[in-house]
């Protein structure tokens, strides 16, 4: 895990030996261990390094192979690297590091080596015989990869601001991504909020030959088939490639522990590696006086049961105060999200642990959120569709404004749909602002919704899935990647913490998504995955209310985060991108109590005021 830079000549050739130390000095807390830079007049690449894996120097970057032809700066872990190298039995290695396993793959296989990696990454490739540029990315969009080109050069790096710090670009902001942003927390697929800034998308790689940039997909859906097995073969095969995916991602030359919050994802992952390690695993508890937001007595429950090293980090409202400009700070893109990764992710690298596994994913596979259910439903109830549209909203709409509703306004919005599907049900399942809310919000023009777009394309690769399989496309499409994914890996990495996600390795994945409905719908929470690896979960866990990994900070806005709040909106309101009146009568709104200002909304309005003055966009 680490942070990758590079800037490749189009016309002319130059030295960028300043630039290219300004983006590695932009992105260092990604990797304190180590810095490496190469530069010529053709390439200047720049490498941060985390030591997980071969902590010699012999394995820092920017790494050579054994000819001199290919230079590698790269981001990321390779879970099965032992098994890739054994494949490569002609190779030469020099190092124990998964990194040189990357660079023996493209030189033996080219692109096709992308087909034997099960990990997480962002990596560039320098072939110097033939001035090309190969990267490319994780199938799932784990690790980041953002690019800028130009009639120059082609400028990436593994975050937004170490591109704005290389001086080589322009920093604006791009008004048009702002809609797509309050809707879904995120720029969607390969945009950014900065104009000229993109990233590779996930499942891609891409090659800058002669000047000319190409883009290849060589992951997707499009080549998965439903499984003919029955209910019990599939929680034997949940249970073995859950289990090994735990195994991989437990290898390490440095100390691994766990995020543990006490719901099933994170316990069933604690659980799994008590099994197969062979000291008690260090396990990590946010805990707050807000008992309504506590889970730390569940989280105990696993905790003494597998008799972990557990470590409780107890969250108070002035200790979020005192840390909110350091999390502010560590969103090199915004999000509606992240303070409680922030957080954990703070006193679990404090406590010497560099690697941390974490049980996100199990929701987006498992079914585990109320609109899978939601999702299923309304595309079981075809009938409604053939009640004119005017008279199936109306009614909602009514009783919504009466009753100040949000979920009655959310209803009301799917039934005035004029046809139901993935592409135009999931994205109101998802978005936090509707067009109608975003009208009243920005003085811009409400473009094409990207992620409708997004899932339309795909509609033909996933009309033989079931609907819950649809419906974890439709996360994975969007909040999973862009929001969640996103958050987890730039709040730990703004504390040099490596953050494993089990539930995404691609295997899992695409078997989950090969099942049929009637073996993964959750008459009790993620049923499917539960009794997979039974016994290993008490019924105190299994059968309790959802709570999710959230802080209470729909509180702490109206008390202790007040005054920051008014000024934060204060500087929105006047912005010619905003209309001020809306931004600052939502804010009255949500103090009053009005149950239809969710605090989420709030909160992203806080995140990008802070990203716009602290960016100078």
């Amino acid at each position: 895990m680490c942070g990758i830079a590079g800037i490749v000549n189009i016309h002319p050739k130059t030295r960028h030996a300043s630039a290219i130390r300004l983006m590695t000095n932009r992105i260092a807390h990604r990797g304190p261990d180590a810095e490496g830079v190469y530069v010529d007049d053709q390439v200047a690449l720049g490498h941060r390094r985390l030591s997980i894996i071969d902590l010699s120097a012999e394995a820092n970057q920017p790494m050579w192979d054994y000819s001199g032809r290919y230079a590698l700066v790269f981001n990321g872990e390779i879970y099965n690297y032992k098994e890739v190298r054994a494949l490569l039995k002609d190779y030469p290695f020099r190092t124990h590091s998964d990194s040189e396993v990357v660079i023996a793959a493209y030189a033996t296989w080219g692109p096709k080596g992308l087909e034997h990696l099960n990990g997480m990454f962002g990596f560039a490739i320098w072939d110097q015989k033939e001035a090309v540029l190969f990267a490319a990315r994780d199938r799932v969009g784990k690790k980041p990869f953002f690019y800028h080109v130009s009639a120059s050069q082609l400028l990436f790096c593994s975050e937004v601001r170490g591109l704005l710090a290389s001086g080589m670009m322009d920093g604006k902001l791009d008004e048009s991504q702002l809609d797509e942003f309050f809707k879904y927390q995120a720029a969607q697929h390969d945009h950014t909020l900065v104009k000229g800034i993109r990233r590779l998308p996930a499942g891609h790689y891409l090659l800058l030959k002669d000047g000319q940039l190409t883009m290849e997909q060589y992951w997707g859906y499009h080549h998965l088939r439903p499984s003919a097995d029955d209910l019990a073969q599939a929680r034997r095969q949940v249970k073995d490639l859950f289990m090994d995916s735990i195994r991989l991602r437990m290898v390490s030359d440095v100390p691994v522990g766990a995020f543990l919050s006490g719901g099933i994802d994170s316990s069933l992952v604690v659980a799994c590696m008590a099994e197969q390690s062979t000291s008690p695993v260090h396990t990590f508890t946010i805990s707050f006086d807000e008992k309504q937001y506590d889970e730390s007595t569940y989280a105990k429950v696993i905790a003494d049961r597998y008799r972990t090293d557990h470590h409780l980090i107890r969250v108070r409202p002035e200790s979020f105060l005192e840390s909110l400009d350091d999390i502010l700070a560590s969103m090199d893109i915004p999000s509606g999200d992240g303070p409680n990764t922030f957080l954990v992710s703070k006193f679990t690298r404090e406590a010497g642990v560099k690697v941390a596994l974490s049980g996100l994913g199990g929701d987006e596979l498992f079914a585990g959120y109320n609109k899978f259910i939601m999702y299923y439903k309304l595309m079981s109830w075809a009938w409604v569709q053939n009640i004119p549209v005017s008279l199936r909203g109306n009614l909602l709409r009514a009783l919504s404004a009466r009753m100040k509703n949000h979920r009655l306004e959310k209803l009301a919005e799917l039934s005035s749909l004029p046809n139901w599907n993935i592409s135009t049900v999931y994205p109101v399942l998802r978005q936090s602002y509707s067009d109608q809310d975003l009208r009243s919000l920005l003085n811009l023009p409400v473009p094409v919704d990207g992620v409708k777009a997004h899932l339309a394309a795909t509609t033909k690769d996933l009309a033989w899935m079931g609907r819950l399989s649809q419906c974890t496309v439709g996360e994975m499409e969007t909040y999973t990647r862009d929001v969640l994914l996103r958050d987890t890996d730039q709040m730990s990495m703004a504390h040099a913490l490596e953050v494993r996600a089990p539930f995404f390795d691609y295997r899992l994945i695409e078997y989950v998504l090969s099942l049929p409905d009637e073996i993964k719908y959750p008459h009790q929470p993620k049923q499917l995955l539960v009794d997979a690896l039974a016994p290993r979960l008490p019924l105190e866990i299994t059968s309790r209310k959802k709570m999710g990994f959230t802080l209470p900070i729909d509180q702490w806005l109206r008390k202790e985060l007040a005054q920051l709040t008014s000024e934060k909106l204060q500087y929105l309101a006047g912005r010619k991108e905003f209309n001020g009146q809306y931004i600052m009568d939502t804010w009255k709104h949500f103090r009053e109590g009005d149950p239809r200002v969710l605090w989420s909304r709030i909160w992203k309005l806080i995140v990008v005021s802070d990203w716009l003055q602290r960016n100078n966009l």
